[in-house]
């Protein structure tokens, strides 16, 4: 069950389509950590209807031999953890061309949602993660996501007799 979290305490995110499938279908336990943070609230997930209309085409891959009753669950929980992202209030700097021009999608859908991270296993936008300084966001595979969640939600805890969730004990 989804609870509310201040906003500024709540990561944005954005994820690719394998990400979704890996979340929504597959139930892969890599991705178990982005899903435990939806849940608690502690971040949020966005979409357009460019990637939900790639969803649904994937969806329908015959290799996947996803039935139809599975597809309409799969899209309809998705509609529900990714509400359409706002428009952008301002115009936007242009973003770097990404090698699969099918994913540039998910590049546009970061910058327009003012996303903290956009979470992919795709090599062609991983390759962009060293200009992110530049997108304005974070481009990370699931575990690595999983690494920045973990850290925010240690620096959102509350002091404990003068420690706070930042510090980090020395090793």
């Amino acid at each position: 069950m989804l609870r509310l979290v201040p906003q500024k305490q709540r990561l944005a995110l954005v994820l690719d389509t394998n990400v979704v499938l890996d979340l929504l279908h597959f139930a892969d336990p890599g991705v178990a950590p982005i899903r435990r943070a939806l849940e608690a609230g502690r971040a949020a997930c966005f979409s357009d209807a460019a990637c939900r209309d790639e969803l649904a085409h994937v969806l329908s891959y015959p290799q996947f031999k996803i039935p139809e009753h599975e597809a309409r669950r799969i899209a309809a929980d998705y509609a529900l953890l990714a509400p359409a992202s706002p428009a952008a209030e301002r115009p936007l700097p242009p973003l770097p061309p990404c090698r699969d021009p099918d994913d540039q999608k998910f590049l546009a859908l970061a910058q327009a949602a003012g996303a903290d991270l956009l979470v992919t296993k795709d090599k062609a936008l991983l390759a962009l993660a060293r200009k992110s300084a530049r997108l304005g966001f974070r481009i990370a595979t699931p575990a690595g996501a999983a690494k920045l969640l973990e850290e925010a939600q240690a620096d959102s805890l509350p002091s404990v007799s003068g420690v706070s969730g930042s510090q980090r004990s020395p090793t």
